[in-house]
């Protein structure tokens, strides 16, 4: 089996996010793509991060007729803070040998990667993905300082749509660089939106839409400001 990891806060879970995961998943050949919900991101501010609980229960609403797409709890039934490299070892206890990992992570996030907990250890856990996003090149990875050299010319490539996948050895593993259609949506936007009360149609799966208005989530930094 070939299983997509891809972790976030899905603070919430949006429309944006499903079609990431569809589009990784059918690019790279995936059997299935795993949501993991984060609980304490390390590298994120937590003040308007809805409970994990609520989170986790979106992200299972919004992928509920999707066979292609699973949900693990791995890190939220995990005390403290979510690090990456204990929830791919968890994952690989698991699922076994017989499944191979594959750690789906947008480049924004990955710029950043090398202050995360024992990296050079994680790039050798699977192979990892790295997703356009919207505002940022390819070719800024030539200033990651944990990774082998990247031919300049094939990440120009791939910024200027000529190519839409870069695989380079990484160690005992490799990594892939997929370039996507631009996802427009955020999950900041769609908060803000919710806090002013405007309409959020087409932006989340309607039952996610309807579980943040039941349980009013996102409404406090609203609250807080007119208080």
């Amino acid at each position: 089996m070939r299983l997509g990891l891809l972790g976030g806060s899905f603070n919430p879970v949006h429309n944006g996010h499903l079609t990431i995961a569809r589009q990784a998943r059918e690019a790279l050949g995936l059997d299935q793509i795993l949501f993991i919900p984060t609980s304490y991101p390390p590298h994120k501010p937590n003040g308007s991060l809805a409970p994990a609980k609520d989170r986790h229960e979106m992200v299972r609403l919004a992928i509920t007729s999707a066979p292609s797409l699973a949900i693990s709890d791995v890190e939220i039934r995990r005390p403290g803070k979510s690090y990456s490299i204990d929830t791919i070892r968890l994952l690989q206890q698991e699922y076994g040998a017989q499944t191979q990992l594959y750690f789906l992570i947008g480049l924004d996030a990955f710029l950043d990667f090398s202050s995360w907990r024992e990296p050079l250890t994680l790039l050798e856990l699977c192979p990892f993905v790295v997703l356009s996003r919207p505002g940022l090149s390819f070719r800024s990875l030539s200033n990651v300082a944990l990774l082998p050299p990247i031919p300049y010319p094939s990440l120009a490539d791939l910024d200027a749509g000529r190519i839409s996948r870069l695989e380079t050895p990484l160690g005992k593993q490799r990594l892939i660089c997929l370039k996507l259609p631009p996802c427009v949506i955020s999950a900041s936007d769609i908060r803000s939106r919710v806090r002013q009360g405007l309409s959020v149609a087409n932006l989340l799966p309607p039952l996610v839409e309807s579980y943040i208005l039941h349980h009013h989530l996102y409404k406090e930094e609203r609250d807080r400001t007119n208080s």
